[in-house]
């Protein structure tokens, strides 16, 4: 036996305590079960990404991948288009160099490469095009949205659209370009 005893009160008391302990411990090392539950610690709406995500994967810098069974399309104000295949870098209240994500503005359909939550208590969500940055509000992403499966009748459009999109992109960026080069030989004259 033990040299010295404990009344059974204690040794109860002291066995919680250990309990608790090894359960706060064990939440903390949690991993997030869903890319939901990661775009919700990450200070974005879960609403952002359809249901149906069948697998994903973070790093430790934030890159992700998220895999759909299916491209498909959602309606938000505007048509979105996910692809099979999305990626992007997570940082608090935005996602960075996303890929797989286009957005239909009019006939065109733009490659969204950012998305940034303005000051939360705005309520305002900001997606970044390449050339300008389309504001929604937040509440449109609340909740994950059905997606239907892309009708491959219609992909040319999708891939024409995305064509001309790309096309304006770097007319409008080699405009930009060329009068920022007209400033600079003008401030060197």
């Amino acid at each position: 036996m033990f040299p010295f005893s404990f009344p059974p009160r204690i040794l109860l008391a002291i066995l919680l305590i250990l309990l608790v302990i090894d359960f706060s411990a064990s939440q903390k090392d949690a991993e997030p079960e869903t890319i939901y539950d990661v775009l919700k610690i990450h200070g974005l709406p879960i609403g952002l990404l359809p249901k149906g995500v069948s697998n994903f994967s973070i790093d430790a810098e934030g890159n992700f991948e998220v895999h759909l069974d299916q491209a498909c399309n959602t309606k938000f104000e505007n048509q979105v288009h996910y692809e099979k295949n999305i990626s992007g870098t997570l940082s608090y209240g935005q996602i960075g160099a996303v890929s797989g994500i286009s957005a239909q503005e009019l006939f065109l359909w733009f490659p969204v490469k950012g998305i940034k939550v303005d000051v939360p208590s705005s309520g305002l969500i900001y997606f970044d095009v390449g050339v300008i940055y389309k504001q929604f509000s937040l509440s449109l992403f609340e909740i994950p949205r059905e997606c239907r499966v892309v009708d491959h009748d219609n992909a040319p459009d999708l891939l024409q659209g995305k064509r001309i999109a790309d096309a304006v992109l770097k007319s409008t960026m080699g405009k930009l370009r060329y009068e920022y080069d007209q400033d600079v030989q003008m401030a060197v004259l």
